[in-house]
């Protein structure tokens, strides 16, 4: 047989051990030791038991499950030898904790974790709606939670739809079925108004699919208000403490997202009842109001009367003193308009008089008048001559007459006597 090298080896065992061995992969049971993560991203430990030690390796996003020295647990995955290091070890895939303690250490270390990020915070809890519409329920239609829910839910209120996401809910497929299902109805908000998450009873083990990371991550980031109703009253699920509203049973779901019609009903009587005697005492209050203010009113009107007649006869003796005053006014008035007319009159004739005095006056003085009896107006470059020694011998001298105008030139000038 021809030999293989060292990397050969090792790639024709692997194949072996994956293909003709394991197809579908190993799992293995015992206790965790030596437990580490590297990095925040390699997680290394061992699983042990009286007799036997292998390595095993897993990613922190592969293996969701919190794991601690001491815990038994039961791993899935494949073997492989490491070219590398040569070093055997398991490739673990999925994890399960055996056993009462182990599961009931991997719930506190996960509730402590969960807490501390405010997965539980009390603030971010939400009010369910009053009177829900529709109402998806995710359960198994094959467990009595699920008819135990519907019956309460119709023995309390009717006309609400249904919505069911049939899953497991409890084995393997439980944890992926239930993320499945919040993830539908958060892509579809419509579809419900509130989420009900709901199981039966039983042990911490049947119970894990409700303590699971990636469950109480679903219930947390829900868009839609969550009630979580799973077991008994004494069962605590950290699916519980992420939902906005902890029912402490199926029918106590049932019982907290709908009404009871009686009870409804009940309030609707006594609401009837209270606005019916507030009614009587409002109308009874009012109805004394208007008596009140219709006596007022009947005293005011009877006052006012008697205050009108009073300003009535007032108003009489006024309006005869004040007819008389206009009256007596009226006679000044036309006395003192007969006199302004007169006096007007004479100031008129007056004014005309002398008026046609000074235009005569005017008249008389018109330089027209004076050219027409044969004088004349001379001029010489615009200025009026008034004496001979204005104008010297060959001065253009402009002629003024009652009718046209003349042009001549001076050939002489002489003064008179006067000078």
């Amino acid at each position: 047989m021809p030999p293989f090298s060292v990397a050969q080896f090792l790639e024709f065992l692997n194949a072996a051990l994956s293909t003709a061995v394991f197809p579908e992969g190993v799992a293995v049971e015992g206790e965790v030791a030596e437990y580490r993560v590297s990095q925040e991203r390699w997680i290394w430990f061992k699983l042990k038991d009286k007799e036997a030690t292998v390595d095993c390796f897993a990613t922190v996003w592969q293996l969701r499950t919190p794991l601690e020295d001491g815990m038994q647990v039961r791993l899935y995955g494949r073997p492989k030898v490491h070219p590398k290091s040569g070093r055997f070890s398991l490739n673990v895939e999925r994890a399960e904790l055996v056993g009462e303690g182990a599961l009931r250490r991997a719930y506190e270390l996960l509730k402590r974790r969960l807490a501390e990020e405010g997965v539980f915070a009390p603030e971010r809890k939400r009010p369910l709606p009053r009177f829900p519409r529709r109402i998806g329920l995710i359960t198994s239609r094959e467990a009595a939670a699920y008819s135990d829910f519907l019956r309460i839910l119709g023995n309390r209120w009717g006309g609400v739809e249904i919505v069911l996401a049939h899953v497991q809910v409890q084995g393997r497929e439980a944890v992926g079925d239930i993320v499945r299902a919040f993830r539908w109805f958060n892509a579809h908000p419509s579809s419900a108004d509130v989420l009900v998450l709901t199981r039966g009873g039983g042990s911490l083990e049947d119970l894990h699919a409700f303590n699971d990371e990636a469950t109480v991550r679903a219930v947390f980031s829900s868009k839609i208000p969550v009630v979580v109703g799973v077991g008994h009253e004494r069962d605590e699920t950290l699916a519980d403490f992420a939902a906005d509203v902890r029912a402490s049973t199926p029918t106590n779901a049932a019982e907290l997202v709908v009404p009871d019609r009686s009870e409804i009903a009940a309030a609707l009587r006594s609401a009837e009842r209270h606005l019916e005697h507030s009614l009587r005492l409002s109308l009874e209050s009012r109805v004394a109001g208007v008596r009140h203010a219709v006596s007022v009113l009947e005293r005011r009107a009877l006052s006012g009367v008697a205050d009108l007649g009073h300003l009535l006869k007032d108003f009489g003796s006024r309006l005869a003193a004040f007819r008389l005053r206009a009256e007596t006014r009226a006679r000044v008035v036309d006395q003192s308009a007969a006199l302004l007319h007169s006096s007007a009159s004479r100031l008129v004739e007056r004014e005309r008089a002398r008026l046609e005095a000074e235009i005569r006056l005017l008249a008389g003085l018109d330089p027209r008048r004076l050219l027409a009896r044969g004088y004349a107006i001379v001029r010489a470059g615009g200025q009026v001559i008034k004496a001979a020694s204005q104008a010297s011998v060959g001065t253009v001298l402009d002629i003024a007459l009652a009718e046209g105008r003349l042009s001549a030139k001076t050939t002489s000038s002489t003064k008179n006597e006067n000078g």
